[in-house]
């Protein structure tokens, strides 16, 4: 009932009151005129008057429960029945499946438009669990989290949008870390961010969805220009956006299916910006480890502050190992050493003896959905379990990090490689591609371990502790 149609009813119900009272009143005058006279002049006065008591006590009987009839009756429009549900839906079953999805389309900037959407994604029994909106200069872009019935196809929710002015739409399905709110996550992936430089890139494509994220190196390694010059602010085209990169090269972005928004782009050169102001920054964690034999070994993560060390380790390789590792040209092999490190392009672990000797490094090396993983142990640290070791934790941050596939390029003779690849305990993939093996792992999924204690002990290839 509305506030009008209430008062309405009030001012009824005073006015029924006030009619009884009044006749109350002119009959009780009536009654006491009618006594009085009588009295005055007939004998049997006395029972008269009782008699005009008694009336005038029904009466005030009679006024009372009036009142209280009136006064506790429901409303004349309230029927007892309950409201309907919005869109004239039947309320949703408990335990009903449900799917989450996440939408986006355009909608013109115009009032209403976006109420026509809701209604209509309300006649499909959709629920809208958050909103964000990307003005645009011709029209909004709405980017929706629903919660969905799980009969509802994504086709039929696709021509629902289209039939309520919605036009290039974008559906995908979504998941529970989707729940969190926009401003919680960016807060996250700056976190991430300002904690490790590598984590920039997967900040970007947990932000931004699927998208292929290029690193260009302001040189190549002859040292030829390769980074094209990008304006301060950024460049943001349809479905690409470039930043010039910290580390003096620059940053594409792009992503074909899904133009990007005004909004996106500002929330990607907030953290482009936050990532240059802090430097180059790598976690300080560092794991003790116990060799076979009794040696301890430290893992930890590298940077570029490593070169010259790991330039040293390079000295110390056989042309051999060398070889199988880089699979070219020897020479060649100290220049990679600067992109390898950078946490631009990757994540590196090293490993030191107690004198502070590099003898091993452990490559994570980004390339969009798949990750490659690469090797390097000195030759005199060899078949102690160490490039187990460094793989499997590569595996596990790959997992982390969400990355699909792990792949690793290595010749067939290389042994060692195809074993340590062997103990993850995953589905490999072979490939031969001109004399070259590729082994490729998706570690989705596989937990990486916590190490309790500061000093563990390990396992070599064989399996002998």
């Amino acid at each position: 009932m509305t506030e009008a149609s209430s008062a309405r009813s009030t001012r009824r119900h005073h006015w029924r009151r006030d009619l009884v009272e009044l006749a109350a009143l002119f009959t009780a005058v009536a009654v006491a005129d009618a006594v009085a006279n009588t009295v005055a002049h007939a004998p049997s006065g006395l029972v008269l008057l009782c008699s005009a008591a008694v009336a005038l006590l029904a009466t005030a009987v009679f006024h009372v429960w009036w009142s209280r009839r009136h006064e506790n009756a429901p409303p004349p429009t309230d029927t007892g029945a309950a409201a309907p549900s919005p869109a004239g839906q039947a309320p949703r079953a408990a335990g009903q499946e449900t799917t989450l999805w996440r939408m986006r389309t355009t909608v013109r900037d115009e009032p209403g438009s976006l109420a026509a959407l809701c209604t209509a994604l309300a006649g499909q029994r959709v629920d809208i669990l958050s909103l964000q909106t990307h003005p645009l200069s011709d029209g909004t872009v709405d980017e929706f989290l629903l919660r969905a019935p799980g009969s509802l196809q994504p086709g039929e929710l696709s021509r629902t949008v289209a039939g309520a002015g919605g036009t290039h739409s974008w559906l995908e399905r979504a998941d529970a870390h989707d729940l969190v709110d926009a401003p919680t996550r960016m807060l996250g992936l700056a976190t991430r961010t300002a904690l490790d430089s590598a984590e920039l890139p997967l900040a970007l494509r947990q932000l931004l969805g699927r998208c292929t994220i290029h690193s260009v190196p302001a040189r190549s390694l002859r040292g030829r220009p390769l980074a094209e010059q990008v304006p301060t602010e950024g460049v943001l085209e349809e479905h690409r956006m470039k930043f010039r990169d910290p580390s003096g090269g620059s940053l594409t972005i792009e992503r074909p299916q899904l133009p990007f928004t005004p909004t996106e782009f500002a929330r990607v050169r907030a953290l482009v910006d936050l990532d240059a102001r802090l430097g180059q920054r790598v976690p300080p964690r560092r794991d003790v480890l116990t060799l076979p034999e009794g040696n301890e070994i430290t893992i930890r993560r590298a940077d570029t502050s490593d070169l010259a060390a790991a330039r040293e380790m390079h000295d110390r390789c056989s042309p051999q190992t060398l070889a199988l590792r880089y699979h070219g040209p020897i020479g060649d092999v100290d220049r990679y050493l600067g992109h390898l490190l950078s946490p631009r392009f990757g994540r590196t672990l090293a490993v030191e003896t107690a004198s502070g000797r590099l003898v091993a490094l452990g490559h994570l090396l980004w390339d969009g959905d798949e990750t490659e993983v690469a090797l390097l142990v000195e030759d005199a640290w060899q078949q102690r379990g160490i490039g187990a070791e460094l793989l499997r934790r590569l595996a596990g941050m790959a997992a982390e990090t969400g990355c699909e596939s792990v792949y690793a390029i290595t010749q067939a003779s290389n042994t060692g490689m195809v074993a340590a690849m062997r103990g993850l305990g995953l589905p490999l993939d072979y490939q031969i591609e001109e004399g070259t093996l590729v082994i490729t792992a998706r570690p989705a999924g596989l937990p990486a371990r916590r190490e309790s204690r500061e000093s563990v002990r390990i396992q070599d290839a064989t399996g002998r502790r």
